[in-house]
Order: structure tokens, then C-alpha cells, then sequence
């Protein structure tokens, strides 16, 4: 049983002809790259808890996930979710990536046939006991870090695992998987990525962020695990963060709230401070002036 659910969480996606037979509705919003590379802070939201950053001279992505179905793979077709609505750029479409970002081992923020559209000499930083979901895939460029533990890059960014109210679990047998929360920092800009998370006050001892990016949906009746749009504004709050970016929301149905409620909740909480929130539709971009 235990090699059974280890080999369905570990489909290419290659076969998965039934999944392509009705995409997911197009974005109202497509992102602009072409002045990408001259931008010093910017985000776009490609959908769901993929996020593509550029800060300073780094690009990164996280979680990234293009498909139409995320789940196991049954043959011609995913068992899981259908997204509700596509993502806002293809693989294809990426600007060249610096560096990927993976929270946890999850089907939506670890979908393998999503990283096999990708160009091998990609680096990953990902939970503890989840590079053998990324390495067999043909990338050799993975590093592991547990809860503290931190990466200097040669370009003096610093990646830090941080704690998150969550599980990391592929297919339920896999309980040993770790799970993270990122805070990324230059000389210059400090970005808190909470991947997938309910409230907690661990990140209270970061202290001030440029850009705090958290989780908002699939809260109802998934309390336990991830934060509801007023507790990740809370947490957004505990590092001060001049700028909040939604994600987790209206991409896929993992839970029972309408699609459009997390945002709606996440605006009235923040009342006259609204402008905080800078992406609101999946395809949105930002950059500071």
C-alpha cells in the first residue's frame, strides 16, 4: 500500500489526455513581462499559490502549478480539482527563473507535471523530505531546509525556512514530509512567503516586511490548517507589512466558501487601509515605483 501511493503521487502527467479536453477558463488579466528584468521589486499572481517575484536582480517562483487538474494521476486523467479559472501565464511564457520556491509536497503547490515544463538547471529550495519529489524529475540543483535553517545565494539573498501552521503529507502515508513558510531578504527588500498556513504567532519575531504574501482561501471548514482572510491579515500585521499579496483563492475548490468570498472578507477587514493589498485578480501585477 505504502509503494502504491507513493507511485501515484509521483506521475509526469505525460498520459493525462482526458484533463486537456476542457481548460480552464482563460484570466481576465495577462501579465506583462517585457520590461521584467529592468523592474528592482515586483509580483505578478499567476494563480493559486504560484507567485512569479522579482526582486532586485533575482526572479523567483513559487509552488508552481500550470495544470488544468492537480491530484493523483489515474492513467489518462487526475483525480483532483478542476481550476476554476487558468493560469495567467504558461511555462513557457516564465521569464528566465532564478530560483523556485516549494512550500510543501502538496498537490497544489507541488505538481510535478508542472515542474517537468520547466529547464533543468533551475535551483529549488523546498521542505525537509521533499527533494526525492523534485530531484527524480532531473534536477540536481535542490536544497532541503528544515525549520531556522538558511541559504545564503551567491547574489547575498537569504532564503529561511520558517514554521507554518500546516502538514506535509503527499498521499497520507508520507507523514515524515516538512512544510515551510520562506522569508526572502536582500540589503534592500524583506518579502515574507507564507506558503500554506492557518494563523499562528510564529512569524512575530521576523519583524518589519516589505511584502507579506499568505494563503486566504480554502479556510471553510479547513480552519486547522489555513488562516481565513482576517487571520492572514493578522499575520500580515505581526510583520508590519507595508504590502499584502492574496493568494490560495479562486483558483481551486479545495473547500466550501463561494470563490470570490476570501477577497471580498479580506477587503472589509482591511477597511481604509485597502491599498495595502496590491493584487486582486488572478493575472494581476505589481511593482513599487
Amino acid at each position: 500500500m505504502l509503494r502504491l501511493a507513493d507511485r501515484l503521487g509521483r506521475s509526469h502527467g505525460r498520459l493525462r489526455l482526458l484533463d486537456h479536453l476542457t481548460p480552464a477558463p482563460r484570466p481576465l488579466l495577462k501579465p506583462d513581462l517585457r520590461d521584467w528584468e529592468k523592474k528592482d521589486f515586483a509580483a505578478v499572481w499567476i494563480g493559486h499559490a504560484t507567485v512569479l517575484l522579482r526582486i532586485g536582480q533575482t526572479t523567483i517562483l513559487t509552488d508552481p502549478v500550470f495544470s488544468d487538474r492537480i491530484g493523483v494521476g489515474l492513467g489518462l486523467m487526475t483525480a483532483g480539482p478542476r481550476r476554476l479559472i487558468g493560469a495567467a501565464l504558461t511555462a513557457r511564457e516564465l521569464p528566465p527563473i532564478d530560483l523556485i520556491l516549494i512550500s510543501h509536497a502538496h498537490f497544489d503547490h507541488l505538481d510535478r507535471p508542472s515542474l517537468v515544463r520547466l529547464p533543468r538547471k533551475i535551483p529549488f529550495v523546498t521542505a525537509d523530505q521533499t527533494a526525492d519529489l523534485i530531484t527524480d524529475l532531473g534536477y540536481r540543483r535542490v536544497r532541503e531546509l528544515r525549520w531556522g535553517e538558511q541559504l545564503n545565494l551567491p547574489n547575498g539573498m537569504r532564503i529561511t525556512a520558517r514554521p507554518v501552521a500546516h502538514w506535509g503529507a503527499r498521499t497520507f502515508y508520507d507523514r515524515h514530509r516538512g512544510y515551510n513558510g520562506y522569508l526572502i531578504e536582500t540589503d534592500k527588500r524583506r518579502v515574507l512567503y507564507g506558503g500554506d498556513t492557518a494563523y499562528h504567532e510564529g512569524f512575530k519575531d521576523i519583524g518589519k516586511v516589505d511584502l507579506a504574501i499568505f494563503g486566504i482561501g480554502a479556510y471553510q471548514p479547513y480552519i486547522a490548517s489555513r488562516a481565513t482572510p482576517e487571520q492572514a491579515l493578522r499575520m500580515a500585521d505581526h510583520v508590519r507589512a507595508d504590502f499584502i499579496l492574496p493568494m490560495h483563492h479562486r483558483t481551486f475548490r479545495l473547500s466550501y466558501e463561494p470563490p470570490h468570498e476570501p477577497m471580498e472578507r479580506l477587503l472589509d477587514a482591511t477597511g481604509r487601509s485597502a491599498e495595502r493589498v496590491i493584487i486582486r485578480e488572478v493575472g494581476g501585477q505589481w511593482a513599487e515605483n
